[in-house]
């Protein structure tokens, strides 16, 4: 199902990035978040053992995938402090399956920023082996996105994200002979984009017979510009938009460039962008829907993100609302009640970002000054809002 109309969904299909668990989290029936270490907009939480699963439920059953290798990232362009890696796992699906609930368990937390895990049908698998046979070393290089078409996404980690289970009848569809991507964003940015180690992530499956009465589940993305500029007491080449953007561009290829420029196009209707600390775009609608858990992503110069229902009309609703962000503690949240969206319905995500933790962050303060846009990098930023939903029936 695409909510996004249009030039939205065209957009969404460039943001694959960041933040939490596979399916939301039940009111009342949680486990806590992973252990922030060090505090809002701290980077990255102290390692932390994931807590025990929850039991299983009726047909459900566990599924545990390891790297097959320990993998030592290494930022692939020079000045770069980042990595996105893909690895192809194999769940070994001889019969459909819904996945109700999945654990990322990043195994080296110094390094692991996020990881997100798309669901490939067995028509693409070949494509995603081909791509792996000819990339030297485990996995694949993809910033942007996971390197191969029509990959959903049906999983996401991020500091302070455990498993999460909803109490609603729903799960990812998963057909027989699918496989999954997990895209692993690694930082070097404490060690000045040099090797610092390896990391054998794995994840943890819940999966449930696909003969179960379920509603399917998607992830939609709602996503808005950043255009955050030098705070007023600082100075560099780099605060000049234009010399951020080529900077962007150098370090993540041309797709990071046009992720600037779609989202300027879409939600500013092409006009000049405005630096503000505080950007916002809405997106309509074009199937009905119901909305069962939320949220949001930033990086470590966020304040705050709320996604909105209808802003501005009567019944609207806020559907999250973060007005003090912490990096480290990202976990989805269920709503207390499911939303049904219409066709024709608005949604909004506002987001505002500090440009003055630059200097108060141990791992920022020490970079230059930057007009901040739209990057893939832990240094840039993002404003991003995840709605775990299912289509109408």
């Amino acid at each position: 199902m695409r909510w996004l109309s249009g030039a939205a969904a065209a957009l969404a299909t460039v943001v694959l990035i960041t933040s939490c668990s596979a399916a939301g989290q039940p009111s009342g029936s949680s486990t806590t978040g992973a252990t922030a270490g060090t505090g809002a907009h701290g980077a990255h939480g102290k390692p932390a053992a994931p807590p025990p699963a929850a039991p299983l439920r009726a047909s459900e059953r566990f599924v545990n995938l390891t790297l097959p290798q320990p993998y030592e990232p290494a930022a692939p362009s020079a000045g770069g402090n980042d990595e996105y890696r893909c690895f192809l796992v194999d769940p070994k699906l001889s019969d459909r399956a819904f996945l109700t609930g999945s654990q990322f368990l990043p195994q080296n937390t110094d390094l692991v920023h996020h990881a997100i895990v798309f669901r490939v049908g067995p028509d693409k698998v070949e494509a995603a082996r081909a791509l792996d046979a000819r990339t030297p070393g485990e996995g694949w290089t993809c910033f942007g996105d996971a390197g191969i078409d029509d990959g959903d996404w049906i999983g996401h980690w991020a500091p302070g994200a455990d498993e999460t289970l909803l109490t609603q009848k729903v799960g990812y569809p998963m057909p027989p002979g699918s496989q999954l991507i997990m895209q692993v964003h690694y930082s070097l940015l404490a060690s000045g984009g040099k090797p610092a180690g390896s990391d054998q992530s794995a994840i943890r499956l819940r999966l449930t017979d696909g003969k179960a009465d379920l509603e399917p589940l998607v992830t939609n993305r709602l996503v808005a510009p950043i255009e955050l500029p030098c705070a007023a007491d600082e100075s560099g080449p780099l605060c000049d938009r234009e010399a951020a953007v080529r900077d962007v561009v150098g370090r993540f290829g041309e797709q990071a460039g046009g992720m600037v420029a779609g989202l300027n196009q879409f939600c500013n209707n092409a006009r000049p962008p405005v630096a503000s600390p505080t950007q916002h775009c809405d997106r309509k609608i074009n199937e009905n829907g119901t909305v069962y858990a939320v949220a949001g992503h930033m990086h470590l110069l966020g304040r705050s993100i709320k996604v909105e229902l209808n802003p501005g009309k009567s019944g609207a609703q806020t559907l999250l609302d973060i007005p003090n962000y912490n990096f480290d503690e990202q976990a989805i949240r269920p709503l207390a009640k499911p939303v049904a969206l219409r066709s024709g319905d608005v949604l909004r995500v506002t987001c505002t970002h500090d440009a003055g933790l630059r200097k108060k962050l141990p791992a920022l303060r020490d970079l230059p000054a930057r007009y901040v846009v739209w990057g893939e990098g832990t240094a840039d930023e993002m404003c991003l809002g995840l709605l775990v939903a299912s289509p109408a029936s």
